[in-house]
């Protein structure tokens, strides 16, 4: 066996590999792999697990065989191995294999939902296509559908399917980062503020499976984009799976890089359209199945009827009508669905459009004090008490991002106002009178 020709040969080649990989790959899987033979055109690979063998087979055999060839001159068979560590060093050296904690903490996260699984998603017309590209996503990721963007209406399933694939990934050992638009601007723009932008890039080199939910909130920020687009080539590159929802296709997106559409084009685009009523009855159906009750076809019908338009409000519609035949011990029936919906028929029906305007007025008419004041840098109690509650209920009530809400507010920036709007959102639940205020408020809006 020629060794020394294969270590130099593969030496070499970890140095061009060094610059062509991201950093975090690089310590992952490449570092401490070693050349081990190279005879008759054959080159063989070491690598310290079976874990970086697969890893490295799958992802950058390719980029790996390219960078030899154009170093020995000629075609190679390349393989890769197992092999012992020769040397005592080696473990101390190794990348440790980020935790699925490390990885929460690290990165700007949503946690995957275990509810939302492909077991528990109902195929129908409106779906079929998003459904079965989303399923062939997860058996083969980094495939064929790569990357995959689904849209749709709120409430339709975009959530369901893409941490689905991210459920399917994580069963099968490999990591899973999901962050919606917003998480990613924030996450983005404390970076910079801090100076470790290379570090925030770096951190999704140990990530397999990227979900990224809510899309639309990057838009007109042009820095994130870069950044995003930056990531995204890495993973497309890497044969690393992309899944990105949204609330409108790539192409009506504006403003959008052409480059960047290109790239959301380039995998698959499905779209989630709403519910046929058959698809409606099967939901209610599947859903009471899951909640242990059986239900008669004339209440399934009334309730698939409620709320065609949105998946999630009709599976609230089902908890309210099962919960009210346990309570009041009365059997299911159409009589009975309809008196247990009646109370929320408000819930169903289309809410009033509030505009963001109108909501800052309100507040200001509430608190006696004018919208200057809010815009201003005024710091007093009740000013700034005002303020984080125009914030929540402008954020809460119309289609505004955090940097629309921080525009209507003199400009603040995205962390300040999604802090303010968090710390609203968590004193509603528990403070009453921060509850009354908002009750108050939109009690006014209503009128």
């Amino acid at each position: 066996m020629e060794s020394d020709p294969a270590k130099r040969t593969w030496e070499t080649a970890k140095g061009s590999l060094q610059v062509q990989v991201t950093r975090a790959n690089y310590e992952t899987w490449l570092k401490d792999t070693v050349g081990v033979s190279y005879l008759r055109d054959r080159f063989v690979v070491g690598t310290p697990s079976a874990f970086a063998k697969e890893w490295l087979e799958k992802r950058l055999h390719s980029l790996i065989k390219k960078t030899l060839i154009d170093i020995v001159g000629h075609d190679i068979d390349l393989s890769f191995e197992v092999v012992a560590s020769s040397t005592p060093s080696l473990p101390h050296h190794r990348r440790v294999e980020p935790s699925r904690d490390t990885l929460q903490a690290s990165l700007p996260l949503h946690r995957i939902n275990p509810r939302y699984t492909f077991g528990r998603f109902i195929v129908g017309e409106c779906n079929r296509l998003a459904f079965s590209a989303s399923l062939s996503a997860a058996e083969d990721p980094g495939g064929q559908y790569n990357p995959l963007y689904i849209y749709g209406d709120t409430g339709l399933g975009k959530s369901h399917l893409a941490h689905a694939i991210g459920n399917a990934a994580r069963d099968d050992g490999l990591r899973v980062a999901c962050a919606s638009g917003e998480q990613f601007t924030c996450a983005f723009v404390s970076a910079i503020k801090e100076k470790t932008i290379d570090q925030f890039r770096d951190k999704f080199g140990l990530v397999d499976l990227l979900i990224i939910e809510d899309f639309q909130f990057v838009l007109g920020k042009s820095q994130t984009l870069a950044s995003l687009f930056h990531i995204f080539d890495e993973f497309l590159n890497d044969n690393r799976q992309v899944v990105i929802t949204g609330n409108q296709s790539p192409y009506a997106l504006q403003p959008l890089q052409a480059e960047l559409r290109s790239r959301l084009e380039s995998g698959l685009v499905a779209k989630l359209r709403v519910p046929d009523f058959d698809t409606c009855v099967a939901i209610v159906l599947a859903k009471a199945a899951e909640h242990g009750a059986t239900i008669d076809r004339a209440s399934c019908e009334f309730i698939a009827r409620q709320c065609p338009a949105n998946i999630r409000k009709l599976e609230g519609a089902i908890k309210r009508v099962l919960a009210y035949s346990r309570l009041t011990q009365k059997e299911l029936s159409p009589e009975l669905a309809r008196e247990a919906l009646h109370t929320v028929a408000h819930d169903i029906a289309p809410a009033p459009t509030l505009s963001p305007d109108s909501i800052l007025n309100a507040v200001c008419n509430h608190f006696k004090t004018s919208p200057d004041r809010l815009r201003g840098k005024s710091r007093d109690a009740d000013t700034t008490l005002a303020r984080r509650i125009a914030i929540y209920l402008v954020r809460q009530n119309t289609g505004c991002s955090l940097q629309d809400v921080g525009k209507l507010l003199g400009g603040r920036d995205h962390s300040t106002v999604l802090r303010n709007y968090q710390k609203v959102a968590s004193e509603a639940a528990s403070d009453a009178a921060t509850k009354r205020h908002i009750q108050e408020i939109l009690q006014s809006l209503s009128h």
